[in-house]
């Protein structure tokens, strides 16, 4: 792929304009320190530098306006408003969506692979140190140590759109699932929540693990032996021991506050490491912060969440806490004598990594389904604008990033295979179908299936699942949305869709695309005119 970089002009003349300036100050303050300087002769200008800089600067301000008058003159792009020469809006035509998508795409969405290597490399060299000195350092918490202490693996494993190929905007923020170690007289027997009938819909989605004994140990035995460990990290539901994920997310914050103690010290001289503990909903967050001597080329600020995981098999983890239930957040009470903190998410990262990768192989070349993919998050984000906190929130879980990739992925599966209309040229109409899909999605009830938990899930492309995650009901991403608040997504989805032009005029684009909205009475390309 070909890295296409652009000159900030903004950016660009000011700089120039203040080393220019600093240079003849320098020169100056330097002549000044050589001693006293001699009168210069009558009719010589003592000035002639600082007159030499001033002109070469206006000549480089005039081309600059000349070049840019000449880009408003030939490049499509309607005129100013108020206008009355001869090139009227009758006769440049509208810049078509495809031209708009583009450039919102360069200047607003895409990630340079330079900038976003380096951040990937700098997150797994810090979070790698992290970990090995968690692992070093034994466990903390109830079970100071022994052969019932929970422990780090030793590894991590990076997930989410920074490792996918599908990131927007800043890469400033990274997800990093830490694989925990349990005893070896400790095994689990995971079960889905799925097929519970009097479970609210948000929770099917989730897991429970109940303690077990693993294979040759004896039964009384095994419970006394690993007692201190249920007694540290499990909670009693319907005469079962269930790890709980609430205590397993407070031994894990606490262990990496002793661990980043030890590695803050090696680490003063690359950049400054915090940690901001996420409670009992939200892992905690690494914020890397770059260190004042650091002159690299790449100096950003970064998020990254550590989030506990615990192996099921197959590069499936369970993870804590799990996802957010439900627009209006997590239920006090479960059916069934079920407890909150027992509950635990599904993280089948790798698996949906193999299925992109698998489409990539099998997409003709040029194919831009991610590209879409971004548009397509970029386009939730300009719908947000003007919302208020809350309504804003709401907007966003139920068109998140996992939704819209999961909508995509359904899209190309039902397709079979990214097919020749899915090339560059097509990028607005293969857009378009991706809003239509998720309308139906939203407002015709149709299913929106997890595109590992789904009906069939993906295990042809790749590879198997463990037994618990193959018989597992099927997870409907948008079942815990009730039908007033899919029929006012659905609405403002259409609404951003069918002012996007305008839109990516307002928020981004070179200055030849002017910000105005189209003439009155032009339609922009979208659905058939009835509201839903």
């Amino acid at each position: 792929m070909s890295v296409h970089y652009t000159l900030n002009l903004r950016v660009f003349w000011p700089l120039v304009t203040g080393l220019c300036t600093a240079l003849v100050c320098l020169y100056h303050v330097l002549r000044g320190n050589g001693g006293a300087r001699p009168e210069p002769p009558d009719g010589a200008d003592g000035g002639f530098p600082l007159l030499k800089v001033a002109v070469l600067l206006l000549l480089g301000y005039i081309l600059l306006r000349c070049r840019h008058a000449v880009r408003q003159r030939f490049l499509p792009g309607p005129p100013r408003l108020g206008g009355h020469s001869a090139f009227s809006s009758k006769h440049l035509p509208e810049p078509s969506l495809d031209i708009l998508l583009e450039s919102y795409y360069e200047h607003e969405v895409r990630l340079s692979p330079h900038v976003l290597g380096h951040s990937k490399a700098h997150v797994s060299r810090i979070v790698g140190e992290l970990v090995r000195a968690g692992r070093a350092r034994g466990s903390p918490g109830p079970i100071p140590g022994g052969a019932l202490a929970l422990a780090f693996r030793g590894d991590f494993i990076q997930v989410g759109s920074a490792y996918e190929q599908h990131k927007i905007r800043r890469p400033d923020g990274f997800d990093v699932l830490v694989p925990l170690r349990l005893p070896p007289l400790v095994a689990l027997e995971p079960r889905s929540l799925g097929a519970e009938p009097e479970l609210a819909p948000a929770f099917h989605g989730c897991f429970v693990c109940a303690l077990k004994a693993p294979p040759g140990a004896s039964g009384g035995h095994w419970l006394r032996d690993c007692k201190p460990f249920s007694d540290g990290f499990c909670v009693d539901v319907r005469g079962r021991r269930l790890l709980s994920a609430t205590l397993v997310l407070r031994w894990f914050q606490a262990h990496l506050q002793r661990s980043l103690a030890t590695v803050r010290y090696s680490l003063e001289g690359r950049c400054r490491v915090s940690l901001t503990p996420g409670g009992l909903e939200q892992p905690p967050t690494l914020h890397i912060l770059p260190c004042r001597t650091d002159y690299g080329c790449c100096r950003l600020s970064m998020a990254v969440r550590l989030i506990p995981a615990v192996h099921l098999g197959d590069s499936v983890f369970l993870v804590a806490p799990p996802p957010p239930p439900s627009p209006a957040g997590p239920l006090s009470e479960l059916p069934g004598g079920l407890r909150a903190d027992a509950l635990w998410g599904v993280n089948t990262a790798r698996q949906e990594q193999k299925l992109l990768s698998w489409l990539q192989e099998r997409a003709p070349p040029g194919a831009c389904y991610l590209k879409c993919l971004q548009l397509l998050k970029a386009l939730r984000d300009l719908g947000a604008r003007g919302l208020d906190p809350t309504a804003a929130a709401q907007w966003g879980r139920i068109l998140s990033s996992y939704v819209l990739k999961s909508a995509l992925l359904a899209v190309l599966q039902r397709e079979g295979a990214p097919a020749p209309g899915w090339d560059e040229a097509h990028l607005g109409d293969r857009l378009e179908e991706l809003v239509q899909f998720l309308r139906d999605c939203l407002l015709r009830r149709r299913t929106l299936f997890h595109c590992v938990l789904g009906p069939g899930g993906a295990a042809t492309e790749v590879g198997p699942l463990p037994k618990v995650l193959r018989e597992a009901a099927p997870v409907d991403l948008l079942a815990a949305f009730d039908r007033p608040v899919r029929e006012l997504a659905a609405t403002r989805l259409l609404s951003t869709w069918r002012r996007l032009p305008q839109l990516l005029r307002a928020y981004g684009g070179p200055r030849y695309l002017v910000r105005c909205p189209p003439p009155r009475g032009q339609r922009t390309q979208g659905f058939p005119e009835d509201e839903p």
